[in-house]
């Protein structure tokens, strides 16, 4: 089994963040996630997420938690 699962699970982070004006750093300060954890989530490479972390981005970037994650099944990663 490879290390790296087959899933159509697609993070925009990167995207709210350019739309709220807000880099990984400031995120990171205030969630009190480390810019390394926000990184490897931000770039599809996380393999789960916690509620209360998706509750703390989501309350810092004004935004629901689909605005951060969808679910694209023609494009598995």
């Amino acid at each position: 089994m490879p290390d790296e699962e087959i899933h159509a699970i697609r993070i925009h982070l990167d995207r709210v963040l350019a739309e709220r004006g807000m880099t990984l750093t400031e995120l990171s300060a205030q969630v009190g996630i480390t810019v390394v954890n926000l990184s490897v989530l931000k770039n599809g490479r996380a393999k789960a997420i916690r509620f209360s972390t998706l509750s703390r981005i989501c309350d810092v970037l004004q935004c629901q938690p689909g605005d951060l994650i969808t679910h694209d099944p023609a494009q598995p990663h």
